[in-house]
C-alpha cells in the first residue's frame, strides 16, 4: 500500500481507503432507501480487520450511514487501534421519518458528542460537513462550530463533503475563506465534473478523498440492464436499467478496451485513473467484504498521461448518463 500527504495535515492517508457507508446495513427513513440493503456485521467487522492487514488506514463514515451503524461497527473493531484514521459526517437527521439538513452549531456540536461515543474515540481525526451547501455555509454556524470543536480538541481536523454534481461553489467559498482542512468529492471515469475543483484545492493546501470511485458498482463492470437490487439498496432507483445500459455502452468502447490491452481487472483501471490524479489523496471505494478489500488494492497502476487523455477526450466526459444520473438523485 503507497501513502499519502492529505493536503497540510499530518495524516497521511492510504491511497485505497475504506468507504464504510454499505457496512451500515439496510436503513431507510420513510420511504426513502439510505442505505445498501442487507448486510452482515460478522462479514463487515472482517472485511474491516482485512483491510488494516491490507495496509488500509483511512475509514470514512458518517453518522447517517445506517442510522449510526456504521461508525458503532467501526467503534467496536477499530476504536482502540490509534494507526486508523477514522473520518465521519455531520448534517443528515432522521426527523419524523423524513430526512432533515441540519447544520446549526448546535447539532454539530451535539452529534459530534454522539460520534465520539459510537466509534469510541476522544477525538475524530477528520469531520465534514455532510453535503452542506452555500447557503449554509454562508450562515456561518456550522464553520464556527467545526473551528470550536477543533480548538477543543474534539476533532483535528475538518473539511466539507461536497455535493455530487456541482461542487465548485462550496469548495471556493471555503477555499478563500481559508477556513478548514480537506474535500471529499465524487470524481471517477463517469463523473469527472470536479477536475477543476482538484486542482484549486490541491493549490489551496487542502486534502483531497475521492468518493464514488466505482460509480455505485457502474465500474465493475458486473452490471446489465436486466440487474435488479435488493430492498433497501438505493441503487433501486438511482441505476435505472437505462444508465446502466448506456454506461455499458460507452465503458465497452473505451476504459474497458484498455483495462483488456493492459491486463487488469475494471476495477483497477477505475481506481488507477482516479489515483494517476495527483491532487487527490486518497479513494475510498465501498466494500463490505474481505474479498471486495483484495479486489479494491491489487493491479493499481499510474496511468500515462496519453492514456488519461484518452479517457478524458471531450466526447467522452459522459454528459448524458451524468446528467440522467443527476436527475435521479
Amino acid at each position: 500500500m503507497n501513502y499519502r500527504q492529505f493536503g497540510k495535515t499530518d495524516l497521511r492517508v492510504s491511497e485505497i481507503g475504506f468507504g464504510t457507508w454499505a457496512i451500515g446495513g439496510a436503513a431507510t427513513v420513510g420511504n426513502i432507501p439510505i442505505g445498501w440493503g442487507h448486510t452482515d456485521d460478522a462479514t463487515s467487522e472482517q472485511a474491516l480487520l482485512e483491510a488494516l492487514d491490507a495496509g488500509i488506514n483511512f475509514f470514512d463514515t458518517a453518522d447517517f450511514y445506517g442510522l449510526g451503524h456504521s461508525e458503532e461497527l467501526i467503534g467496536k473493531v477499530l476504536g482502540a487501534n490509534q494507526n486508523a484514521i477514522i473520518a465521519t459526517k455531520v448534517g443528515h437527521r432522521n426527523i419524523d421519518n423524513k430526512i432533515v439538513l441540519d447544520y446549526s452549531k448546535k447539532y454539530i456540536l451535539s452529534a459530534c458528542e454522539e460520534s465520539l461515543k459510537r466509534l469510541k474515540r476522544d477525538s475524530i481525526d477528520y469531520y465534514q460537513l455532510h453535503s452542506a451547501r452555500l447557503d449554509h455555509l454562508h450562515h456561518g454556524e456550522c464553520i464556527e462550530a467545526m473551528e470550536e470543536l477543533k480548538q477543543n480538541g474534539k476533532v483535528r481536523y475538518w473539511g466539507l463533503s461536497l455535493n455530487t454534481f456541482h461542487p465548485q461553489p462550496e469548495a471556493e467559498y471555503l477555499i478563500d475563506l481559508k477556513k478548514g482542512d480537506g474535500f471529499q468529492l465524487v470524481f471517477n471515469l463517469i463523473n469527472q465534473r470536479a477536475d477543476e475543483v482538484l486542482k484549486l484545492a490541491a493549490r489551496a493546501g487542502f486534502g483531497v478523498i475521492a468518493r464514488m470511485p466505482l460509480q455505485f458498482g457502474l465500474l465493475t463492470g458486473k452490471f446489465n440492464k436486466n440487474s435488479s437490487f435488493k430492498q433497501g439498496d438505493h441503487r433501486a432507483f438511482r441505476l435505472t436499467p437505462e444508465i446502466i445500459e448506456k454506461a455499458n455502452q460507452k465503458l465497452n468502447d473505451t476504459a474497458w478496451s484498455e483495462a483488456d490491452k493492459m491486463g487488469i481487472g475494471k476495477t483497477s483501471l477505475a481506481l488507477s485513473y482516479i489515483l494517476s490524479h495527483h491532487e487527490i489523496n486518497t479513494v475510498i471505494p465501498g466494500i463490505r467484504t474481505p474479498e471486495q478489500v483484495h479486489l479494491n488494492t491489487v493491479d493499481l497502476r499510474q496511468l500515462d498521461a496519453s492514456l488519461i487523455k484518452e479517457l478524458e477526450h471531450p466526447e467522452r466526459k459522459w454528459n448524458e448518463i451524468v446528467e440522467l444520473m443527476e436527475r435521479q438523485g
